[in-house]
């Protein structure tokens, strides 16, 4: 006698509290033992995911409540992790939408919200972070309502559950006037109104696989809901895959979910998630079945990358010096690891070994890659970010973007100016009562290329930038990508204060005295469009009248701090990012890597 099963994802946009909400779900369950240290963010494992504040990966996680179990996955809330979002929808009977009481529905909001309901789930709706001072609860449930609306919910979704909480305080309520006291009013909506899942024990296995995962020790593990049928630890099975071949295998190990374990099972019925070792090549979409009697399930649909980079070798004057992994096999054995789990990526080979065009969902979603191999000891370049073009009936078009802007409303003008010159359409504004205004804008991806830090300008860092995945359309015509031109160096050495600050006049420098340069590398931008060449590494000739002490009391203006982030979008199309587990560093594209 297998306990009730109740299979739910967690879905909301970036930031609206959906790991937090988990957090307290997990330790009012009774998971973790008394006194156990448990931190914040729990279901976020990875240092990127903890650095960030983001979830990066979709997580599963079962708790216990009354007599049923109760299977969790926490989603990505940011536009670039939206694959991970449509495969878990594939494998839950209901979800949780939660939506922010100050903000209410964002641009992600309608993005996750979208693809649920395509899949015919009832959400159960989670008005957060209402013990904070700007929040309207009431008000968030109207326009969630209104969105429901639009997307074109049917009725029995638009008369969804709503229930008003506070994943930081631990708490979820009916009511507003209602005592706050625990989790229980959200644990007991989730057993209302998730329905069971559906599926028969006595049908032949089917497990449609949703995640991929991979161990040292096991290779590839797939992740998935039982749709039909029994399986067990040992037996035989066979795999269907996309083109419709069959590849039988054993299934080595069975895993179940209990807390935040992965814990060894015998056997899983129908309803159940699962996640199985003994295949190593399956991949999203595909279906795990009994060998004699294969049925396959119908394949999931992940939406195609978006935005295109080149990784090159590192070929710099200072290449293999700062990283442990240097070569072309190690950069290609990394990417290929990477897409064993990683299915919005696309690796392809170019017409040199040194080089790959490495496809994702949008700057971020490349951006983790970059920053994850980094920290593991790799040393690459990156190209400037270009989106992919697609032929849609014999018609060339582009991905196009839903941005939102919330700006200070002195800042509208200067917004509106900039995204109108990158071929952007206002859709909407709305002016806040507190100073602010938000701006909705379609857009076409490329647009959005190098935007962010220009954007953070115009704002003085007030801005808060919003954007997802709309759809493709037809080419919009040249994009104004208005940039000053680089101070370069034309030597190699370190550079010097004297150096610098007699230069100072031509632009704003990346780099301080003391820093490593050589020819060709970017140290600056100029004050003007074109590029300039500078000798950094200059010093002062002493003599009996000049000291090297008399430039103690001068000061260098700041430095403009290179991230990673604003690296990618500040490079042009003749310029790469040279990557080391120690620096960053922007460089002029060498003669032998021009040729495209």
């Amino acid at each position: 006698m297998t306990l009730p099963i109740r299979n739910v994802a967690i879905i909301a946009h970036v930031d609206h509290g959906k790991t937090t909400l988990v957090d307290a779900l997990l330790k009012q369950s009774g998971i973790f033992r008394e006194g156990e240290e448990v931190p914040d963010c729990v279901m976020d494992s990875n240092d990127l995911e903890r650095e960030r504040g983001i979830t990066i990966l979709s997580k599963n996680t079962a708790v216990h409540y009354k007599d049923t179990l109760i299977n969790i996955v926490d989603t990505p809330g940011h536009a670039d992790f939206g694959g991970e979002v449509e495969r878990v929808l594939g494998m839950v009977d209901g979800c949780i939408l939660i939506v922010d009481a100050n903000e209410g529905p964002m641009p992600q909001t309608r993005f996750v919200l979208k693809k649920a309901l395509e899949k015919g789930l009832r959400p159960i709706v989670v008005i957060n972070k209402i013990d904070r001072p700007q929040a309207d609860p009431h008000g968030a449930v109207d326009k969630v309502l209104d969105l429901f609306i639009e997307l074109g919910a049917d009725d029995d979704q638009c008369e969804f559950p709503y229930l008003f909480a506070s994943g930081m305080a631990g708490f979820a309520k009916l009511h507003m006037e209602d005592d706050s006291e625990d989790m229980q009013p959200l644990f007991e909506s989730v057993l209302d109104h998730v329905p069971p899942p559906v599926g028969d024990v006595d049908k032949p296995l089917q497990i449609q696989v949703t995640t991929l995962d991979y161990s040292e020790y096991l290779g590839r593990i797939v992740i998935g809901k039982i749709h039909n049928g029994i399986i067990q630890a040992g037996q035989q099975a066979a795999l269907i895959k996309e083109d419709g071949s069959l590849v039988k295998s054993k299934i080595s190990k069975l895993l179940g979910f209990e807390g935040l374990q992965r814990i060894e099972i015998e056997q899983a019925s129908a309803g159940q998630i699962v996640a199985v070792a003994g295949f190593a090549d399956a991949n999203i979409g595909e279906t795990i079945t009994c060998p004699t009697n294969p049925q396959a399930l119908p394949l999931i649909k992940v939406d195609e990358p978006t935005l295109q980079m080149t990784f090159v070798v590192n070929d710099s004057p200072f290449a293999g010096q700062e990283g442990s992994f240097v070569t072309s096999r190690q950069l290609r054995d990394r990417l290929m690891r990477e897409l064993e789990t990683n299915v919005a990526l696309r690796v392809d080979p170019t017409d040199s070994p040194d080089r790959f065009a490495v496809a994702g969902r949008g700057e971020l979603h490349l951006g983790i890659l970059i920053e994850t191999m980094r920290r593991e000891g790799y040393e690459f370049q990156v190209s400037q970010p270009q989106v992919i073009y697609r032929e849609v009936n014999g018609q060339p078009c582009e991905p196009f973007e839903l941005l939102i802007l919330d700006v200070p409303e002195d800042g509208v003008g200067g917004c509106m100016e900039r995204i109108g010159q990158r071929r952007g359409e206002l859709q909407d504004m709305r002016v806040l009562g507190d100073g602010r205004a938000t701006l909705e804008f379609v857009i076409p991806a490329r647009g959005l290329v190098g935007f962010r830090g220009e954007f953070m300008r115009l704002t003085r860092g007030e801005g808060i930038m919003n954007h997802s995945f709309l759809d493709y359309r037809p080419l919009s015509g040249d994009v104004e990508s208005r940039r000053n031109g680089v101070l370069i160096a034309f030597e190699e050495g370190v550079a010097t204060f004297y150096a610098l600050k007699n230069a100072e006049d031509r632009g704003v420098f990346f780099i301080t005295p003391g820093t490593r340069v050589y020819k060709g590398m970017i140290v600056g931008e100029h004050n003007r469009s074109q590029d300039l060449d500078l000798n950094v590494c200059k010093t002062k000739q002493l003599t009996n009248h000049r000291a090297a002490s008399g430039d103690e009391l001068v000061q260098l203006q700041s430095p403009q701090e290179m991230s990673l982030e604003r690296a990618l979008e500040y490079i042009g199309p003749d310029e790469l990012v040279e990557i080391t587990p120690e620096s960053i560093r922007l460089r002029k594209l060498s003669k032998k890597l021009v040729k495209r």
